[in-house]
């Protein structure tokens, strides 16, 4: 199947009320000009015409809020990269104690850079069964970081270039290829985000077995018991199946640089964008709350910019 017939199947989850209105507000506009033009003299129009205009704002917002997941979806994919890593935590001189595999996502920001969250640039950050090791003198390593980008036959090799010391962002470099010169860095939006805002969040939720569910029913047949590991991700990158996914909902809160909204997302979406309205990145998605359909996590782009820039200094 050619990318364009796929792009066009794979559909951002959305509500349909936006629709809806759309449609209501689109047909009060044509009732309210024709019983102004057939009912209200001249010099008797001036505030209905403004009220008019007004809700002619009002369908321009709303046609732009709906299209927008689709937009940046088909502007920024190829940008936007799940991210597989091993590690192992241990003591000299012996086996491993543990050894793990992560998922996660992240975006281009900058030439060779690649923002995502801590706890997937460095796994054992705020893990309680690596921090009791480390208490105990225990050393982490890790293994493999790769990114899986769409349209790209193999993973790329990244490392840590810079990890925030107050929140839960990392910026990681790309290894230097041809291809990586080619990828788009998301735009970062300056303004601080209000609540009640559409948001969107993209990603890899669910990791390898996400993009496995989305495949045609012969990969899908293949691939869906295999575990969440690296033969399976690459089987992926091969066929040219590695593909995000959207999600929409609205901004609940901003509180510093914590952004709380209501976009479901899912293990394996860590990292990956938050786009506002206007197709600007407003976070970095970063937790969600079992039971609480209101409580998924981001970190302001605010706290991430600083981060780039002394990355670009290295």
């Amino acid at each position: 199947m050619a990318e364009n017939q796929r792009q066009s199947q794979e559909e951002p989850v959305c509500t349909a009320w936006q629709r809806t209105l759309q449609g209501a507000l689109g047909v009060f506009l044509l009732a309210s000009v024709g019983l102004v033009a057939r009912y209200y003299p001249a010099d008797a129009t001036q505030e209905l015409q403004q009220q008019v205009r007004g809700l002619a704002r009002e369908v321009q917002l709303l046609k732009q809020e709906q299209a927008m997941p689709a937009l940046v979806l088909n502007r920024y994919r190829n940008s936007i990269c799940y991210i597989f890593g091993v590690y192992q935590v241990g003591f000299a001189g012996q086996a491993p104690t543990f050894r793990a595999r992560i998922s996660g996502s992240g975006f281009v920001v900058a030439d060779g850079l690649l923002a995502t969250n801590r706890h997937v640039a460095e796994p054992w950050y705020e893990d309680p069964d690596s921090a009791t090791l480390l208490r105990r003198g225990a050393t982490p390593h890790l293994e493999k970081l790769l990114a899986f980008f769409p349209g790209q036959p193999a993973p790329v090799n990244i490392t840590p270039a810079v990890l925030s010391a107050q929140g839960d962002l990392a910026v990681l470099r790309i290894d230097d290829s041809q291809m990586v010169h080619q990828l788009r860095p998301l735009p970062l939006a300056d303004a601080v985000p209000n609540p009640g805002e559409l948001v969107s969040v993209v990603g890899y939720p669910m990791g390898v077995l996400g993009m496995v569910a989305k495949s045609p029913p012969a990969v899908y047949e293949r691939l869906a018991f295999r575990r969440d590991d690296i033969g399976a991700a690459n089987e992926l990158a091969a066929l040219s199946l590695i593909r995000p996914s959207a999600t929409c909902g609205h901004l609940g809160d901003v509180v510093g640089d914590k952004l709380i909204y209501d976009a479901p997302t899912a293990h394996g979406g860590s990292g990956g964008p938050v786009f506002n309205s206007r197709g600007e990145v407003i976070g970095v998605n970063a937790a969600y709350l079992d039971g609480f359909s209101g409580g998924t996590l981001g970190v302001s782009v605010r706290a991430l910019k600083p981060l780039i820039a002394a990355a670009q200094k290295k």
